[in-house]
């Protein structure tokens, strides 16, 4: 029916029905504008929205470059069972172009194998095995503000530490290659040879981009960040002492003679003023004040001590003996061994759950890595790796063991599920 032909009151009464319908909805579109700026924006003081409150839907954070949210989203840290009555099960074997010679793992879901002078790169993975990417150790020092290196200069990465925040990951470099660089270090090296002194390469993780190089000592080996995320120590195999290096300002505080040959694992206290270094040409462990400098003997928990690490709680500290073929748990404020136990053939790198209830241990020789039960050092697992298992991480985020071996492989572990 045309509305011109309709009588006017019944005209007046549809307008007025329309006019009502109208307001309605603009009455409704409002409040719900009104309800989303509340959502979207905090109460005056930063109030947080309660529970029952339904959080607003905002525009996403600017996502980093590499790897992509998509890709690898940062894992929430699970609830894991713990770790001494899981079942310690094979589930992976990775390779590529790599010979890794270490292997770590980040807070937050991502984990490095650094591949030595023999690929000249460091691969990054996500908890799930897949490769993000493969990082080139080759540097323009003069970017950095180093002189006397005119051009690429290549590294030899060896270890590796993340911070505890997981922003970054401070990486090793055996020897340098390049401009006017030489001599080149050995393992047999010492003081008195004079090789050449390395470099520490700092990988931003989010764009995963060596974004520091710090000059350290002769042929640097093992790497520590201490808890407070201030400091990183790095144990220089052939200058025999220890770098301290300020983190804020990117420079070496200060460097300690160690008073001992060919240094390797360090462990730091939860204070991040004491840290504990394996001096694996004697017996010894030994415990050094940061801020002081002085080193006194710890430990002697066997011959060939290379590998430390230290309880969540840091009561106990742990030491793989390469010369003795033992692991040993030792009181972390006497210094006390409290017992040792033979794993395999060469125990070298060493590896702690999050709970502090097992300890995983690589034995070179014997191709194998062994779990141990913190509690009493029994063994409570053993495993055939790859050939030559070097470096081995505990990933957090997935409860899983990640073992690598010099023959190029690495070799997953799931630890996460009850016995």
């Amino acid at each position: 029916m045309n509305i011109r032909t309709e009588h006017a009151f019944v005209r007046r009464r549809r307008i007025a029905v329309a006019s009502v319908l109208a307001l309605a909805v603009l009455s409704t579109a409002f409040a719900c504008h009104r309800a989303t700026d509340k959502d979207a924006a905090p109460a005056a003081g930063g109030a947080t929205p309660t529970a029952t409150q339904t959080p607003s839907v905002t525009a996403a954070p600017t996502p980093s470059a590499t790897p992509t949210p998509e890709e690898t989203p940062t894992p929430e840290a699970p609830e894991l069972p713990p770790a001494d009555t899981t079942d310690f099960t094979r589930t992976d074997r990775l390779t590529g172009h790599m010979s890794p010679k270490s292997v770590v793992a980040g807070p937050n879901g991502i984990i490095t194998a650094q591949n030595m002078m023999y690929t000249h790169t460091i691969s990054v993975f996500n908890p799930s095995g897949k490769m993000i990417k493969t990082i080139s150790d080759s540097v323009e020092l003069a970017d950095f503000g180093i002189k006397g290196h005119p051009g690429t200069s290549r590294g030899a990465p060896v270890e590796a530490a993340f911070t505890h925040d997981g922003k970054y990951v401070y990486v090793s470099n055996y020897s340098m290659y390049g401009r006017n660089f030489g001599p080149e270090g050995s393992d047999s090296c010492t003081p008195g040879s004079q090789p050449d002194k390395s470099y520490l390469y700092r990988i931003d993780t989010e764009t995963l981009k060596i974004d520091q190089v710090i000059p350290v000592g002769s042929v640097p080996k093992y790497v520590a960040v201490t808890p407070d995320d201030k400091t990183v120590l790095v144990t220089n195999w052939c200058s025999w002492d220890l770098s301290v290096i300020d983190v804020e300002s990117a420079k070496v505080r200060k460097t300690i003679p160690l008073n001992g040959s060919y240094p390797r694992g360090i462990a730091a206290a939860p204070d991040s003023r004491t840290a504990f270094v394996a001096i694996m040409g004697s017996t010894r462990v030994v415990k050094v004040d940061l801020s002081s400098g002085k080193v006194s003997v710890f430990a002697e928990p066997g011959s060939g001590p290379r590998h430390l690490v230290i309880s969540p709680d840091g009561k106990y500290l742990y030491s793989t003996n390469n010369g003795s073929g033992t692991v040993s748990k030792i009181d972390a404020a006497s210094g006390k061994v409290i017992r040792s136990v033979s794993t395999g053939n060469q125990p070298r790198s060493m590896a702690i759950s999050s709970d502090g209830r097992a300890v995983y241990v690589v034995n070179y020789e014997s191709s194998t890595v062994s779990k141990l039960r913190t509690s009493d050092m029994k063994e409570i697992a053993e495993k055939p790796t790859d050939h030559h298992p070097i470096g081995i991480a505990y990933e957090p985020t997935k409860g899983t063991v990640w073992v690598a071996c010099y023959v190029g492989s690495i070799i997953v572990f799931d630890d996460s599920k009850s016995s």
